[in-house]
């Protein structure tokens, strides 16, 4: 945050989901949300609008999608204000099926944020044109590039960037066209998962070869525009789904008798939701409980591909099991069905795990991950190599002296690991073939 603050060239395009914001100020951390407000405020990010309980919106019905954005707006402008004035849409998961894109366009919004495998010619994306829904020039479409998305957020040693001189070699001369790039991350990378990460992002806000924007500002920049029909997809789509088409294979997967028993109990519970007389004394709990309980994770943990919790399987599975339990006047024999789908998604959940079965899953996964990245090792001049390591270092001193002794060993860790592989990272490998990527 004070990095952002202290650079007012820097612009980006922010995705907060609202619970994560009474999460905040729950947990007392107003600074991040003033700061926030404030960068707003000076015109150095604009918000998305999205889904507020982080819901999987493709496998929603419509009514369901909608109810989700309006709360998100409601509590973000809440806590923003007038700064809060999305004109974009970004789905939970970067999920996109037809549904989302007649959804923006009943309520407003100009434009969605989608992976680019999302396009229908993913291959040949041009980056200097601005695409749009066919047929309606008033919805455009912008692409997540993967393979530089990827090589940032990584934590992997041979694939990750680890400093802007690196993105820029990486971008060579692309850099003197007159395109644009367009990444998308989780904000908890920089510095949580990747210790170090916040201090490369403030470094490429200084970049003189790039212009950081705001993604509502590129139709401006960019006039030549394409009408196009995405296909269904999500940030974690493979070249195989598209190939069986089943875009959503980690949230729902016909052959997952969990993921099946899940959608079950989850479309029971919408359905006796929506019978309820709104007017009943019971109903805004009922109603507020079902809100919260359709989050995505627990159908994402329960793919095994290669992402796997009995913990957020069970926990998701008893709160739509609990919204059942809750409504009034229900006939007996629907608790039941209710708790025995409650009892088939965690028992089969831990035969799973008995038998193995998630452990073969995840292997086959972990093999169609490695579509979405480059494996050529980066050449990183010695001097270079170095510079990174002692920032590193001194991140961790600096963390040691205020006591954040957790991040402080992460980081340790991270120079460890460059340490170990500084002899292939320091190497310079000749020209070689890059694999294709999905």
């Amino acid at each position: 945050m004070a990095g952002l603050l202290k650079n007012q060239k820097a612009r980006l395009t922010l995705n907060i989901n609202a619970i994560l914001v009474e999460l905040f100020k729950r947990d007392g951390c107003l600074d991040v949300i003033h700061g926030i407000k404030k960068l707003a405020e000076r015109g150095q990010i604009e918000f998305t609008e999205t889904a507020k309980y982080h819901p999987f919106l493709p496998l929603l019905p419509e009514s369901e999608i909608i109810r989700q954005i309006h709360l998100n707006h409601i509590t973000n402008k809440k806590f923003f204000g007038k700064a809060y004035r999305p004109i974009g849409l970004f789905p939970t998961e970067m999920g996109y099926a037809p549904k989302i894109a007649r959804v923006a366009q009943k309520l407003g919004y100009r434009w969605i944020i989608m992976d680019e495998l999302a396009h229908p010619n993913h291959r040949n994306i041009s980056r200097d044109t601005v695409y749009h829904l066919k047929g309606n020039e008033n919805l455009s479409f912008f692409f997540r590039e993967r393979d530089v998305s990827f090589r940032i957020l990584s934590a992997q040693v041979g694939i990750s960037v680890f400093s802007s001189k690196m993105l820029v070699n990486l971008l060579g001369k692309r850099l003197q066209q007159n395109n644009y790039l367009i990444t998308a991350m989780d904000g908890e990378t920089f510095g949580h998962h990747r210790p170090g990460l916040d201090q490369l992002l403030f470094d490429l806000y200084k970049v003189p070869q790039i212009k950081s924007v705001k993604i509502s500002d590129l139709p401006d920049l960019f006039p030549k525009r394409e009408g196009i029909i995405p296909h269904s997809s999500s940030w974690a789509l493979m070249q195989r789904d598209i190939e069986q088409n089943t875009p959503f294979s980690r949230w729902n997967d016909k052959d997952n008798e969990i993921h099946q028993a899940q959608w079950q109990l989850t479309n029971l519970a919408i359905r006796l939701v929506h019978n309820l007389n709104s007017k009943s004394k019971s109903y805004p709990a009922i109603r507020r409980a079902l809100d919260r309980s359709l989050h995505s994770d627990q159908y994402w943990w329960a793919s095994a591909m290669p992402w796997w919790s009995i913990e957020m399987i069970e926990a998701g599975a008893k709160e739509l099991r609990d919204v059942v339990q809750m409504i009034p006047g229900v006939p007996k024999t629907t608790y039941q069905t209710a708790e025995r789908l409650y009892q088939s998604i965690v028992f089969s959940a831990f035969e799973w795990q008995r038998i193995g079965k998630v452990e073969s899953l995840a292997r086959l996964a972990d093999e169609d991950v490695t579509q979405r990245i480059t494996m050529e090792m980066p050449y990183i001049p010695i001097k270079e190599f170095n510079s990174i390591v002692n920032n590193l270092s001194r991140q961790m001193l600096e963390a040691a002296k205020n006591r954040e002794y957790e991040r402080a060993a992460q980081i340790r860790d991270r120079i460890t690991e460059l340490q170990e592989k500084k002899h292939l990272l320091t190497k310079k490998h000749g020209s070689r073939r890059k694999k294709k990527t999905a």
